[in-house]
């Protein structure tokens, strides 16, 4: 199936016969001026004088070459169904300085808090694999980390990427959940969710969890909320001046009150995960989420086919000049 990416370029097609009209009333510049024709009639007749009249068509048919190039013709080459769930996911990732708590194990030591998120959200990833799903990390402010995609693979490759600590260091609750269903208002989903997991209180950004929730639930977008970390007091490794790293026992809080609120309001649910097997548990229980299968037609790849008229038009125009300036070429 042949179609052009740029068709806007074809409307310039419509001013070459207008220029070929006004080239053919002007005629031809005279080289030479003759006080009596004869020799010129002669000369005239000859094929190669014929011929040479018709040297100003190529820049012509050059240009409708080179603009039919610009339009950008591709083809089809065929479509692939993809299987996907009527589901639309967004996980907001909080990513402030006290996720690099040390509270929670896997293999039997310690690790931080964010490393243990990221591997249980990379499992559930996995577990999806027809679910649009996107990722955005916050801290003081929210940031995207990918857009709601069924190109897993490349998911995953950013969610490695996702760090804990920056200048803006703080937990803007409100503000993750209005980017994150910002990133759903355009969805066409049966189902659109965000999965919100964070470790503090709201302490930062322009907008509260609770309107964020109201626009989320105006939307058709529910929310699970997921609260992480120990209760009390949590080790956090803390770095000197002179680069040394030590252990401090920091009081953590979250707001469960305000999580559960922003579940409820939107329909989701509100969870507690105070070590690795909780977590993995609580991301197993929203994993069973409802599905609508749908069947998409995906076009899988586009053969570009604008060389094959830019070559052509190039072509005729170094054959028009070269025909020009030599073989009929015009006397001075």
């Amino acid at each position: 199936m042949l179609h052009f990416l740029q068709p806007e370029w074809l409307w310039l097609l419509a001013l070459l016969p207008v220029v070929a009209i006004l080239r053919g009333r002007e005629g031809r510049v005279a080289a030479v001026q003759y006080s009596n024709i004869q020799v010129a009639r002669s000369v005239a007749r000859s094929t190669r004088s014929r011929i040479g009249r018709w040297l100003w068509l190529l820049p012509l048919l050059a240009s409708a070459f080179l603009i039919v190039g610009l339009a950008r013709p591709q083809r089809a080459l065929g479509q692939t169904p993809m299987t996907a769930s009527g589901i639309d996911i967004v996980l907001a990732l909080d990513v402030s300085g006290s996720m690099k708590a040390l509270d929670f194990k896997q293999g039997g030591e310690r690790v931080n808090r964010i490393d243990v998120v990221k591997s249980v959200v990379t499992k559930f990833i996995d577990e999806r694999p027809n679910d649009r799903i996107g990722i955005v990390s916050f801290a003081g402010a929210p940031y995207l980390v990918s857009p709601p995609t069924l190109d897993h693979d490349w998911l995953r490759q950013n969610l490695d990427r996702v760090t804990v600590g920056g200048a803006d260091d703080g937990t803007a609750i409100g503000s993750a959940i209005a980017a994150s269903v910002n990133r759903l208002r355009a969805s066409h989903a049966s189902s659109k969710v965000v999965i919100l997991l964070t470790d503090g209180m709201s302490n930062a950004g322009k907008v509260s969890p609770m309107a964020a929730a109201e626009a989320a639930k105006a939307l058709g977008v529910k929310i699970y909320t997921v609260a992480v970390g120990v209760r009390g007091e949590a080790p956090i490794p803390v770095t000197d001046e002179f680069g040394n790293t030590r252990l401090v026992m920091a009081k953590v809080d979250v707001d469960e009150k305000t999580l559960e609120q922003v579940a409820a309001l939107t329909g989701g649910a509100f969870y507690r995960a105070t070590d690795t097997q909780s977590l993995e548990h609580i991301y197993e229980q929203i994993n069973r989420l409802e599905r609508t299968t749908q069947v998409a037609q995906v076009a899988d790849h586009q053969q570009e086919l604008f060389a094959w008229a830019v070559l052509p038009g190039i072509a005729l125009l170094g054959l028009g000049f070269g025909l020009d300036t030599h073989r009929f070429r015009r006397l001075p």
